[in-house]
């Protein structure tokens, strides 16, 4: 083009289109190279071209592959039409010429529309690629997400147990008051129970008055096993507390031979030796053993077993049986606090005073915020431990129940620097060591009925 002016019309007009065309398919600095490397470069013989590995290709990318083919072949059409027109142009003719390069614009055109096709085909099987992987992923999650939701209960359970041990250990330092402190939480978890039926969270559980007997004496002990475990936290240590709470499968024979007439197994009976082995040791070599203490700590023991054993005799054949889980425990909750209130009363009321409370130097407002924490903290382990219960067998519910004895244990003495020797150590190990092999022939034994029967 740098000659026109030396050139015929339609050389001029011919050059000019070929330009224009040349813009539309490569970018302006290379397209006066490539045309002419195309047009004096000769095609290499087949023979001499090695022949190349054909490559696999993804699903995904086939669709492209097969649009950069379709594009070179448009390439290929619309260079040897600007190679006609380069040799019109040569010949002086200009018809011709014009001829040659409107196929060559139309060529162009299909190349560009051939990029075109080419994304758009590879974008829809990137597209259709990412869904078959969502769709797998999303089965992949419905398979575990029981699994999932079983560890979060589980670990929500073991959280909120080792944050209410720790509230309530300090709330008892400063304000040695269990009974009391027992109503007010009680009394907290009933007004979250009335809350949240009141807001439509639950469904209100129908009473009926043949239920009132039952839910008063279970309250009752439930009450009193509440109070004997403050009594003992107040008294011990957290760690002595729940060693000697490893007792319970103890109570829980001795209570089910007792009253429904089972008959332990055994092996089963070989399994609580090394419970009382390991609790007598540890309760032998701790630093904060009292009287008072242990006496709670077995009596918590005593009537929590006592309310499974009632339980299961009171609510045969009774309207109970129709309550979930969380309905049960809430209306428990309020028949327990309405019997905590006559004995904080009747054992404590000389020291609902300022001065007592105040004495154990932790400030009022911190006091209050303790309290509602540790009553919020236990009805949430409470209640996620029903929750677990709905899911699992009772007996891996207790075997559950032993590890998370096992890390309230650790962190109280990590976050209260308890001193402990190291029998005292083993005692603990052997007494959970004891419950974690109850737990096991237990399970066993139930599965040997389950196939008999």
């Amino acid at each position: 083009l740098a000659h026109e002016h030396d050139a015929p019309p339609h050389r001029v007009t011919v050059r000019r289109t070929l330009a224009v065309i040349t813009s539309r398919t490569m970018p302006a600095h290379t397209a006066p190279m490539a045309l002419a490397f195309r047009a004096r470069t000769p095609r290499p013989s087949p023979r001499t071209t090695p022949r190349a590995t054909p490559r696999r290709l993804a699903p995904s990318r086939l669709g492209a592959a097969q649009g950069a083919r379709e594009t070179k072949s448009h390439g290929c059409v619309f260079m040897t039409h600007v190679s006609r027109t380069r040799a019109a142009i040569s010949a002086n003719d200009g018809a011709d010429a014009r001829r040659m390069a409107t196929r060559a614009a139309a060529d162009a055109d299909g190349v560009m529309g051939a990029k075109f096709d080419d994304a758009r085909g590879g974008a829809g099987a990137s597209a259709g690629a990412r869904g078959v992987g969502a769709e797998r992923v999303l089965e992949m999650f419905t398979r575990v997400r029981p699994t999932i939701e079983l560890g979060v209960l589980f670990a929500s359970w073991y959280y909120f147990s080792i944050a209410f041990n720790v509230y309530q250990k300090a709330i008892l330092k400063a304000v040695p008051m269990p009974l009391t402190v027992t109503f007010f939480e009680l009394a907290v978890g009933s007004a979250l129970a009335g809350a949240c039926w009141l807001v439509g969270l639950k469904s209100k559980p129908v009473m009926k008055m043949n239920m009132l007997k039952p839910l008063a004496v279970l309250g009752g002990v439930h009450m009193l096993g509440n109070a004997l475990t403050n009594v003992s936290l107040g008294k011990v240590a957290v760690s002595f507390t729940h060693t000697i709470k490893a007792l319970e499968p103890v109570f829980s024979v001795g209570l089910s031979a007792a009253f429904t007439g089972v008959v332990p197994s055994l092996a089963l009976v070989a399994t609580l030796v090394p419970i009382i082995g390991g609790v007598a040791i540890a309760s032998a070599t701790e630093v904060s053993f009292n009287m008072p203490g242990f006496i709670a700590a077995m009596g918590s023991n005593l009537t929590f077993q006592s309310r499974n054993v009632l339980s299961k005799k009171m609510m045969g054949g009774s309207e109970i049986k129709k309550l979930d889980y969380t309905d049960l425990l809430s209306l428990i909750t309020i028949m327990a606090m309405i019997a905590s209130l006559p004995l904080a009363l009747a054992f404590e009321s000389s020291m609902m005073n300022m001065p007592t409370i105040m004495a154990g130097g932790m400030p009022l407002g911190v006091l209050g915020k303790n309290i509602f924490m540790a009553s919020l903290c236990f009805q949430l382990y409470q209640a996620f431990s029903f929750l677990v219960l709905e899911r699992v067998t009772p007996v891996t519910h207790s075997v559950g129940n032993s590890l998370k004895r096992v890390l309230v244990i650790a962190c109280s003495v990590i976050i209260f620097r308890n001193p402990v020797s190291m029998t005292n150590i083993a005692g603990t190990a052997l007494a959970i060591f004891g419950v974690f092999m109850y737990g096991a022939v237990k399970r066993s034994e139930n599965s040997a009925n389950d196939k008999a029967a």
